[in-house]
């Protein structure tokens, strides 16, 4: 399997503080039946700033320390950018790394609880750039829940969604939950992704979320979500299903 979203680099951000920390995480992650991993370190969300230069080096190191340990895992670089205002100068001053350093696949991370309104100005702009944003975990973004068209609009628009594990089998809560299995349903995510930080209260839970969405939806909906995490990996284009919108009503939801 492979891992799109992972904070797994030591003593970048809230991920692991020391290698042996990192080790730890990399083998849960083989035992979970990951091959390959993206390190995603935060960057530019208030808290922490990793440029690219740092995240490169930093990857580089953790595989040769993986070979060296005989751990069969593949570490390729990335990162979670959160959306902020000069986020082109970002680029333009090379701090900013999408997947494996491609040019392609960005990361891209809102505030926790809004949606500002330049979002789809960026998603735009990157889009012309040749750069396709992928929005991490919206099922927690607090706008989102409240506003379920905001996502189907970004979605429109052309940028990729990336639905973390731990949401779909209940590690966030039953809200999160059931709006993680409505933007699955409504073909509005196309990726599923740990965002792992440890190997307790954040591990790795990619092969339970495959599991929990082969039982209510199917085992081509698991297909789906994997094949497009191959797809990217190979820096192919991924598979889009036609979305359909949500709106929310005063009791309970109906969906368009």
């Amino acid at each position: 399997m492979i891992d799109i979203h992972c904070h797994i680099l030591p003593n970048l951000d809230d991920g692991p503080k020391k290698m042996d920390d990192c080790l730890k995480m990399a083998v849960a992650a083989v035992d979970a039946g990951i091959t390959d991993l993206f390190a995603t370190p935060h960057h530019m969300n208030g808290q922490f700033e990793n440029s690219k230069i740092v995240i490169l080096e930093r990857v580089n190191e953790l595989n040769q320390y993986l070979s060296n340990e005989k751990i069969p895992l593949t570490i390729h670089p990335g990162q979670e950018l959160r959306l902020h205002r000069e986020i082109f100068h970002s680029i333009e001053i090379e701090e900013v790394v999408t997947l494996d350093n491609k040019g392609k696949f960005l990361l891209l991370e809102l505030p926790s609880s809004e949606v500002p309104n330049y979002t789809h100005d960026v998603i735009y702009e990157l889009l012309l750039k040749g750069i396709t944003p992928i929005i991490v975990h919206p099922e927690r973004n607090k706008r989102l829940l409240e506003d379920h068209n905001l996502l189907f609009e970004m979605v429109q628009g052309g940028a990729l969604i990336q639905i973390t594990s731990g949401s779909i089998i209940g590690h966030f809560g039953k809200k999160i939950k059931a709006f993680s299995e409505k933007i699955i349903e409504h073909n509005l995510a196309h990726f599923i992704a740990t965002d792992a930080h440890n190997t307790s209260s954040r591990g790795f839970t990619l092969h339970r979320a495959y599991e929990a969405i082969t039982k209510k939806f199917g085992i081509n909906c698991t297909y789906y979500f994997r094949e497009n995490a191959e797809l990217l990996l190979s820096g192919q284009t991924v598979i889009r299903e036609v979305p359909s919108s949500m709106v929310k009503k005063i009791l309970g939801f109906y969906w368009l």
